[in-house]
């Protein structure tokens, strides 16, 4: 008999904030003069992805109309339409990275009072 292993829910998850945190750091201390398209684009889906991540926490959306405003941001950026493509200049998906980034970094702030010990 084989053995089933489930993936566990994404609620049991491990949510590393300090992982998150020191990501938007880089992000938001790299360089336009010094960073590569590459580094960019690199930066900006792992960004992309924490900020998923933080969506899906609890983050008092329901009581707080700042940080449904926030939320709603981030979900503005989420979107495909608004995300860089190779076509765009360097100085934008710099600038899209930056802002991705910021935005997570209070959303993470937002997560961080809320889940207080």
């Amino acid at each position: 008999m084989t053995h089933r292993h489930e993936a566990p829910a994404v609620d049991s998850l491990p949510f590393d904030t300090e992982l998150i945190a020191d990501s938007t750091d880089a992000a938001l201390h790299m360089e336009l003069s010094t960073s590569t398209r590459e580094d960019i684009s690199a930066r900006t889906a792992i960004v992309i992805k924490q900020l998923g991540l933080l969506l899906g926490q609890e983050l008092g959306t329901d009581q707080d109309p700042a940080i449904r405003a926030l939320c709603r941001q981030a979900y503005r950026l989420l979107e495909l339409s608004e995300r860089p493509t190779k076509e765009t200049p360097v100085f934008r998906a710099f600038f899209f990275m930056r802002d991705v980034a910021g935005l997570t970094r209070r959303l993470l702030w937002v997560y961080g009072e809320k889940n207080r010990s």
